[in-house]
């Protein structure tokens, strides 16, 4: 029997159980809202799954969890469906679609908020906010809570409050046994661990309680472009800011061609620029003092950096990331802006071939350092940078067969300049077990411990896979 025929039984079969057994819908290729449940971010990305639950509640995960493990099909989890390697899906196999879990319950007092699993960013945002409160989560309002802090998760408040996982407080999840568990510091801490940076890997989250801080909901932000001839003085500029800023203002530091936005003066439309993207957190009161070093560096195209929503500044570069675009990117972490490196960034940007391509640095370090590397999964605490080169074009783009290419090429030009580390959640597909080891270095073999005992039969093997190790 072929494998095809044999992945198609398996599929009938656990169709066949699982539609007695759900209450949320179960869907197959062509079936009326198929195509919204397998819809991903990455329109380089294309799998068919054979099966897809879309579950109403936990009991429902736990069914489909049953399902896959007990018919030995494929088991893939779609929270956003943003991750670039396209992991939410897997060809043949049973996705779980999370999006109808979309509950916030916010608790102003204790400042806490629990989140399902379907929530995407701009819905944390959202409910929090209405309380002057926030955690740090990513910066597209479109990204999916679950994804993001399964590995880490870093935004414009990382700076202030850490990693994602640093403000985690407890989940729910459920196991390859198609066990119901909580998971925190002080209950089945072993798991709690590797949730936090490597969660993908252990299980289903049903919900996710985070600690809360107090944040806007006015904050500054935005976003100053300078011409790319100016190149060289404003990376000095950005590497003296981001070494002295206060750990409430996040600057990240881009070049880009500046886009046809009405905000960019016609003249600039198409022309390579530098930007910085800013969050300014802290009082009011001090906004001038922070932002002083930026507005001291002459000359700017445009200057958009203001008070706004806190939900503004979280939804401000959506449009820069449109669902359905081809991505492919490369990213390492660094610990200092040496010269010799942004020299190389500069270059790469001056030769890059991808129009709609961004490179630059994602500003890290401060509370990420207050915690030790060996506080959960994630790790990376000596990150003070994220660089990655983002490559981003339309279906059908003259040359896009050679972009992916010119972005490995790039990105080999950077990594002597890395810490020996990557964001997870920013690995392609094509990136081999090597680059999974060296997102969690010395923890790789205590994850591993933890993987064999939770999942030893690695059902959950849609991700970033840590396989757990067979007899020799």
């Amino acid at each position: 029997m072929s494998t095809t025929t044999t992945t198609t039984t398996r599929a009938t079969a656990a169709h066949d159980e699982l539609r007695t057994q759900l209450r949320g819908a179960l869907l197959r290729p062509g079936d009326d809202g198929f195509g919204d449940a397998t819809l991903l971010w990455n329109g380089l990305i294309a799998k068919t799954p054979a099966l897809v639950v879309r579950p109403t509640g936990t009991a429902d995960v736990v069914a489909a969890v049953d399902a896959a493990r007990e018919h030995a099909l494929a088991l893939s989890v779609r929270g956003g469906g943003h991750h670039i390697a396209g992991t939410a899906l897997v060809d043949g196999g049973l996705t779980l679609d999370m999006s109808a879990l979309r509950g916030v319950d916010v608790d102003p007092v204790a400042r806490t908020a629990t989140v399902q699993a379907g929530c995407v960013l701009g819905d944390v945002d959202r409910e929090t906010q209405v309380h002057g409160l926030a955690t740090p989560l990513g910066f597209i309002s479109e990204v999916g809570v679950a994804g993001l802090t399964l590995g880490g998760g870093m935004g414009y408040l990382s700076r202030r409050f850490g990693w994602t996982v640093d403000n985690l407080l407890e989940v729910e999840i459920v196991t390859a046994d198609g066990r119901i568990r909580r998971a925190s510091r002080d209950e089945s801490p072993d798991l709690f661990w590797a949730v936090r940076g490597a969660g993908a890997n252990l299980g289903v989250v049903t919900s996710f309680t985070f600690r809360l801080h107090e944040v806007g909901p006015i904050v500054h932000g935005g976003l100053i472009l300078w011409p790319f001839d100016r190149a060289d003085d404003v990376l000095r500029a950005y590497r003296t800011i981001a070494a002295e800023a206060p750990r409430e203002l996040s600057v990240w530091m881009l070049m880009l061609h500046a886009p046809p936005a009405p905000f960019v003066p016609e003249p600039w439309h198409g022309r390579r620029v530098c930007a910085m993207v800013v969050c300014f957190s802290g009082a009011p009161e001090d906004a001038d003092a922070a932002l002083a070093p930026l507005r001291a560096i002459p000359d700017p195209v445009v200057d958009l950096v203001g008070p706004m929503p806190y939900t503004e500044v979280q939804s401000y570069l959506d449009d820069g990331e449109p669902k359905g675009h081809h991505y492919y990117w490369k990213n390492e972490f660094v610990a200092e802006l040496s010269d010799e490196l942004l020299a190389t960034t500069r270059e790469l940007f001056a030769q890059c071939p991808i129009p709609e391509a961004e490179i630059g640095f994602l500003h890290l370090g401060g509370a990420i350092g207050d915690h030790t590397d060996d506080d959960g999964a994630v790790g990376n605490r000596d990150a003070r940078f994220v660089f990655a080169i983002t490559g981003m074009w339309e279906p059908g783009h003259p040359g896009a067969e050679g972009f992916p290419a010119w972005v490995r090429a790039g990105w080999e030009r950077v990594r002597p300049f890395s810490t020996g580390g990557n964001y997870v959640n920013f690995q392609t597909a094509d990136e081999g077990d090597e680059r999974v080891r060296a997102t969690y270095g010395s923890r790789y073999d205590r994850l591993l411990r933890i993987k064999e005992i939770y999942d030893p039969d690695n059902v959950f093997r849609s991700n970033r896979n840590v396989g757990p190790r067979r007899p020799s």
